[in-house]
């Protein structure tokens, strides 16, 4: 965790930053005597946790809270408990009230990092969820058919046969084609460009459902299927022939 440590007595600091190096686990970024100073790195700079005092010339620690946007975890560390209930109303994780037990440092920093990891792992699971999402989402397509929207799993196209303004998608899914009002270039972009090849101006296929190879056509679930003469190079390395 990256901390700093904001107090206007420097002895008071230097017995924080000596609780710090014992309990291990966190980095001192930055060490101010002056608030104002202190404002301008938690605005720069990322921090994970800050020590701050609260009676400080010219800005009182509960003030700073108060005006920088995204405070991140604080522990109020001051000689005054008087200031404790509005120290928690602004979500403190700890109040250490000085001179300061080094239990209760141990306590309060403890409470922070589980804070800290909590946090992360809710980062972690999100970023995770919302990558399943989309590996989720890129299994399938919809497409309009008719009066209805039509899910089609993308492992079950076969080949896709263009007719003017119209396109038919054979699939395992069903015994029928499905017909739809697009075109070519409407469907590729919805599919994973290296498992869908198109091998004819009026055909594209699913790579992996070919089974034998011709010079001038492919043989998908017992239908051949033409390989128009400015497609065969690419097909043949699409294929790995």
């Amino acid at each position: 965790m990256k901390c700093i440590i904001i107090d206007d007595e420097p002895l008071a600091i230097e017995i924080i930053e000596n609780y710090i190096t014992q309990v291990g686990g966190m980095e001192i970024i930055a060490k101010c005597t002056n608030p104002i100073e202190a404002v301008s790195i938690l605005k720069k700079s990322k921090v994970d946790l800050v020590f701050l005092d609260i009676e400080m010339p010219n800005l009182t620690g509960i003030d700073l809270v108060k005006i920088i946007d995204n405070m991140p975890q604080f522990i109020f560390t001051t000689a005054y408990p008087n200031y404790a209930l509005e120290g928690f109303d602004l979500n403190a994780t700890d109040y250490l009230v000085k001179p300061i037990p080094f239990h209760r440092f141990v306590k309060a920093v403890s409470k922070a990092k589980d804070k800290f990891e909590s946090k992360n792992k809710d980062t972690e699971d999100s970023i995770t969820r919302q990558s399943q999402n989309i590996q989720d989402h890129s299994n399938f397509i919809f497409v309009k058919s008719e009066y209805e929207n039509i899910k089609i799993n993308i492992d079950s196209i076969k080949y896709i046969q263009g007719l003017k303004d119209y396109i038919k998608i054979y699939t395992t899914q069903t015994t029928k084609a499905i017909l739809t009002l697009s075109n070519f270039k409407d469907i590729l972009e919805k599919l994973p460009p290296k498992t869908f090849i198109r091998v004819h101006r009026s055909y594209i296929v699913n790579i992996s459902k070919i089974e034998t190879h011709q010079k001038t056509k492919l043989l998908i679930d017992g239908n051949y299927i033409p390989i128009g003469e400015s497609y065969k190079n690419e097909v043949l390395k699409q294929l790995g022939i």
